[in-house]
């Protein structure tokens, strides 16, 4: 009697694949990103979107339960049902599962020179598509300097400072730049800060944390910069602008100012050195030919010009409170045992500017902020080689927003990972890029004003 051979196990079903997977979605940033990416979600999205599924990822399964809970509420409906996958950034063999399975990782659990990096690295060996919301100029910088080979080379994008840090600043710049139309050329813009509420504006503890460790890790990022080839830098038009004081009082704004050390500074550098190298932009695996024409007609439109960024307060109390918490963050975090009291104590050595629960959602919804960009440089590009020639041209623009931290950083994030699912074949095939070298030429702009933010031409006028 023959036996019959036995029947071939059945293959393992492949793991589902998702438009986007949050990680971090439990922490204080995420779960704002979870409401702001449900808004989006189809087929209930009111809107037209290319988000057809959905995932949630972190330590614990139960807080990123907990946290799709507050995102979806308040109300009787109960939270949708969406997969969650546990996963720790001190863990690879989770974080290369995650990416394995999704198309765009939304990275928001920082500080991120503590728990980026892993996540980073797993999605440039899947070939997944990141972005984060860091601030830190050396993760930043480290990362590219490690992955944008194998993330070129897997057809991953990774970009960093997709959040407020640094979009409002990185489009800001561009928008600005494009209104000085040939032939005049702008030689400086300097971005001012205005962070506005009707109740006390606390920040994030995150964001806090990270400046610590920023003055923590300052040699590292002189050391990695000097470990690099230089980069390119732009030619612009007339002599640089003068330093000027740390605190000054804007007679245009009518606003105390103070030099700022911001990601924003670092992040709109890269950009303009990535537009020196290449100077009708990043060109896209696969775009259409009417993309790449109006990409090319977008970069030859801007002019790189030197840039800056201050902080702003009406008064000379809000300007005392920001040196103050400078100061003891530079005094203090260069030491294992300051940082340590930075970090235990963050109200006491802010001033009562951060804390470790956060604002209230009352302090949230009261919250905005307005970015001043304004510009000096010649109404004839010819001026600026006359020896003795000064500008004779301003230029004021003005990018507007909800709250920061939890507001406009969640709506940014999630117009990111949409131009990312409907446009990626205009986009490059892959590598470590800062957002305005990959979304300046997209319709990121037109996307963040039909959901809250503004960018406005306030006055152009002759000196």
């Amino acid at each position: 009697m023959t036996m019959r051979p036995a029947p071939a196990p059945e293959p393992e079903p492949e793991p589902e694949m998702f438009d986007v997977v949050i990680f971090g979605a439990s922490g204080f940033t995420g779960r704002y990103v979870i409401r702001e990416a449900l808004k989006f979600l189809a087929p209930s999205s009111p809107y037209a979107s290319p988000l057809r599924s959905l995932a949630l990822a972190g330590r614990s399964r139960d807080r990123v339960a907990a946290a799709l809970r507050w995102a979806a509420g308040p109300g009787p409906a109960p939270a949708p049902e969406l997969p969650i996958l546990v996963a720790d950034s001190s863990d690879p063999a989770s974080l290369a599962a995650l990416a394995a399975r999704a198309r765009v990782v939304l990275s928001c659990a920082g500080p991120f020179r503590h728990h980026g990096r892993s996540v980073a690295a797993a999605c440039a060996a899947a070939g997944a598509d990141c972005l984060d919301i860091s601030g830190e100029p050396e993760f930043m910088e480290r990362v590219e300097a490690e992955f944008h080979e194998v993330a070129a080379k897997n057809g991953s994008l990774i970009i960093s400072a997709c959040g407020f840090d640094s979009i409002p600043a990185e489009l800001g710049y561009l928008f600005h730049s494009r209104q000085w139309v040939p032939p005049s050329v702008p030689v400086s813009v300097q971005a001012y800060v205005s962070l506005e509420s009707d109740k006390k504006i606390v920040g994030n503890f995150g964001t806090y944390e990270s400046a610590v460790l920023g003055v923590a890790n300052a040699r590292e990022l002189q050391a990695l910069r000097r470990s690099q080839p230089r980069r390119p830098r732009p030619n612009i038009p007339g002599p640089p602008p003068p330093k000027g004081s740390l605190v000054e009082h804007d007679e245009t704004l009518a606003l105390w100012t103070i030099k700022l050390p911001s990601a924003d500074t670092a992040v709109v550098k890269r950009t303009l050195s990535t537009l020196t190298q290449r100077p009708e932009g990043l060109p896209g695996a696969e775009e259409t030919v009417d993309f790449a024409e109006h990409r090319k007609n977008f970069w030859s439109s801007v002019k790189p010009a030197h840039f800056g960024v201050k902080l702003t307060s009406k008064s000379l109390l809000g300007i005392a409170q920001f040196i103050f918490t400078g100061l003891c963050i530079g005094l203090l975090g260069g030491f294992s045992f300051g940082r340590s009291l930075l970090l235990k104590f963050p109200s006491f050595f802010s001033a009562g500017g951060f804390r470790k629960s956060g604002p209230t959602e009352e302090q949230v919804s009261s919250a905005s902020f307005k970015m001043w960009f304004i510009g000096h440089g010649y109404s004839d590009a010819t001026r600026a080689s006359e020896h003795g020639s000064k500008p004779d041209k301003v230029i004021i623009t003005r990018v507007t927003g909800p709250e920061v931290g939890y507001i406009t950083t969640p709506i940014v994030l999630v117009q990111c990972a949409l131009v990312l699912l409907s446009q990626r074949g205009n986009l490059p095939k892959g590598g470590v890029y800062t957002p305005g070298a990959v979304f300046g030429p997209t319709d990121l702009q037109q996307r963040l004003q039909e959901n809250g933010l503004s960018f406005d031409l306030v006055s152009t006028r002759a000196l």
